[in-house]
């Protein structure tokens, strides 16, 4: 099994749990995330990448895999990717570097298929 197959059904499993408990807050919140990603004023292509370098900064790995799962689903190219990384660098600085390296080896494992 891949580390992306792994990553999504270990993500569904453990959301279904969560959202399993209807726990209101929680539920409100998962939607509200949802909604945030819809297209509006910006594209939802936009708003993905904007999630994906908020993610790099925060150096959260598990958003940064989500949102290179979105955005691999969307279309984006590597160009796109790596100049959202470059952004990333530039505010995060260089202890973005590591959580760079696991996100280009997702990508790739992504553009594998």
């Amino acid at each position: 099994m891949s580390s992306v197959t792994d990553f999504n059904d270990y993500r569904q499993r453990m959301n279904d749990i969560i959202l399993s408990q209807d726990n209101k807050v929680i539920k409100r919140f998962f939607s509200l995330d949802n909604q945030t990603y819809e297209e509006g004023a910006l594209s939802e292509v936009t708003k993905e990448l904007l999630g994906l370098v908020a993610s790099m900064v925060l150096r959260c790995d598990d958003c940064i895999k989500y949102h290179l799962g979105q955005c691999h689903a969307m279309g984006v190219t590597k160009e796109q990717i790596y100049e959202a990384c470059s952004v990333a660098l530039v505010i995060g600085g260089s202890i973005f570097i590591p959580h760079m390296r696991r996100a280009a080896e997702y990508w790739e494992e992504l553009e594998r298929g």
